[in-house]
């Protein structure tokens, strides 16, 4: 499998963007920053052309250029396993061009 990986770790203070190609995960780019245990989070990915930017609790924290993944794809959700992790108000916007194409990835 191949995607981007966006993460907030509370233990080690910091938010990463990474790309996973061949089940292999490379840091593409990281910004130390508090993340508190025990309260929500915002974590956000957004991905237009080559570009990825990182929000972290609405302030852009990562800007980073990666043509590795040309195509539109999907989206999941992944925690690591000593992780207590709650997910909601997941939302998916995708690009105008995407929807005025048929696209419904």
């Amino acid at each position: 499998m191949n995607f981007y990986v966006a993460r907030a770790n509370a233990l080690e203070a910091n938010v990463r963007l990474y790309k996973v190609t061949d089940g292999v995960r490379r840091q593409i780019a990281g910004h130390n920053i508090d993340v508190p245990s025990g309260v929500w989070q915002s974590l956000r990915l957004e991905v237009t052309g080559a570009t990825l930017a990182v929000g972290f609790n609405g302030e852009q924290v990562i800007e980073a250029r990666d043509t590795t993944f040309a195509q539109p794809g999907k989206i999941g959700l992944w925690t690591k396993a000593d992780s207590l992790t709650h997910f909601a108000d997941l939302e998916i916007d995708p690009s105008p061009a995407d929807v005025a194409g048929g696209r419904h990835d």
